[in-house]
């Protein structure tokens, strides 16, 4: 298969913008707490700047790389995958934080397999609609299997327990099933059920009724204002703060130890006080661009495996932002999902570069 054009310049351009704003945003948003705990400001500046180097190396070697070749890739992905998954309940290799049992330590590194989970998931999904394509219509040939993978993946992520992710990569390949072929019954249905499911674990099992405090608390953070309404409440207040135009680039008040970690999940909150509605709202677009692009490169895809691998991982960016966008203003409840390509996380940030490289990639082989 030849190449018809080079890549996709806008969603380059977009890619770039909001990885240059992140970096600057996780300096700003880190530096007190940096200077407090390790002497110096740019202890997190520093590591981040590292990792976007090493994503964009990958970005540009999987933009160069037969998005085709990754069918071959299917299996090993979702089996090593499967493996992480497990490997991270396995004592002095597993460990967790915050009460939450989600990171691997190799030594040499350490990461949260389900970023590599969200990309196995939108990889096997993609393929499966290609390879069950005459049988997709029907339940027990065509959704079943995939419904059961699916199912195994996202119990040994709730054991972690992590909500969040389980829920982004569940309607991510719910959109990429819909989008598929999938009927939209059967769906409602795994749905229902689905949500049934999880709403009986929160209600009943000890261990989720956190996750049920930390989803209801977005309701009336007001509640418990030091507890689980805090980190809602003063993301309110430094978006409120911020008015128009910002209190400046650096002037952040909210960073002063008031919003934990707002260099993760919250730096959006930091960005509308330090640079106002006009910031966050530069922000949002330029997101939406990034989206419209990637949707825009699965339309335009020569083959079916391109468009769903397209789609699925464009659904995966979208998603993350959505869900992170929504906590921050108040009108989700606190999942842990971070800001693709602008929250502070080498994982995440590599393995979003990554997708960003393969719909590169797939953007040169357009009709």
């Amino acid at each position: 298969m030849k190449t018809r054009q080079g890549p996709d310049a806008l969603l380059l351009l977009s890619t770039f913008l909001l990885l240059g704003i992140g970096l600057v945003m996780v300096y700003s948003s880190s530096s007190v707490w940096s200077l407090y705990k390790f002497d110096i400001s740019y202890y997190y500046l520093r590591r981040q700047g590292i990792f976007a180097l090493m994503g964009l190396a990958v970005m540009f070697l999987c933009s160069r790389f037969n998005y085709w070749n990754w069918r071959r890739l299917v299996q090993p992905v979702f089996w090593v995958n499967l493996a992480l998954l497990v490997l991270v309940f396995v004592p002095g290799i597993g460990f967790s934080r915050s009460e939450a049992q989600r990171w691997i330590n190799l030594g040499f590194v350490q990461f949260q397999p389900t970023d590599v989970t969200k990309f196995a998931m939108v990889l096997f999904t993609a393929n499966y609609l290609v390879a069950k394509k005459e049988y997709i219509h029907t339940f027990k040939r065509g959704l079943l299997p995939v419904l059961i993978i699916a199912g195994i993946t996202s119990c040994l992520i709730m054991m972690q327990p992590d909500l969040g992710t389980t829920l982004t990569i569940l309607l991510t390949v719910f959109i990429l099933l819909y989008g598929g072929g999938v009927r939209i019954l059967h769906l409602s249905g795994v749905a229902v059920a689905g949500g049934s499911i999880i709403a009986g674990l929160m209600l009943f099992v000890p261990r989720y009724r956190y996750q049920l405090s930390r989803l209801t608390s977005f309701l009336n953070p007001w509640e418990d204002p030091t507890g689980t309404g805090w980190q809602i409440i003063q993301s309110l207040l430094a978006i409120g703060s911020g008015s128009l135009g910002g209190v400046g680039l650096g002037a952040s008040r909210q960073k002063f130890l008031y919003l934990p970690e707002p260099w993760s999940d919250f730096i959006y909150a930091i960005i509308c006080e330090e640079l106002g509605f006009i910031g966050g709202a530069a922000v949002i677009i330029l997101f939406l661009i990034l989206i419209w692009r990637g949707f825009r490169i699965a339309i335009s895809a020569p083959d079916l495996f391109g468009k769903y691998l397209a789609m699925g991982l464009t659904t995966i960016i979208a998603v993350q932002a959505a869900i992170n966008l929504g906590v921050v203003l108040g009108t989700l409840p606190v999942t842990g999902i971070t800001l693709p390509l602008v929250s502070y996380g080498g994982t995440s940030l590599m393995m979003n570069l990554t997708f960003i490289g393969i719909l590169l990639n797939i953007s040169r082989y357009a009709d």
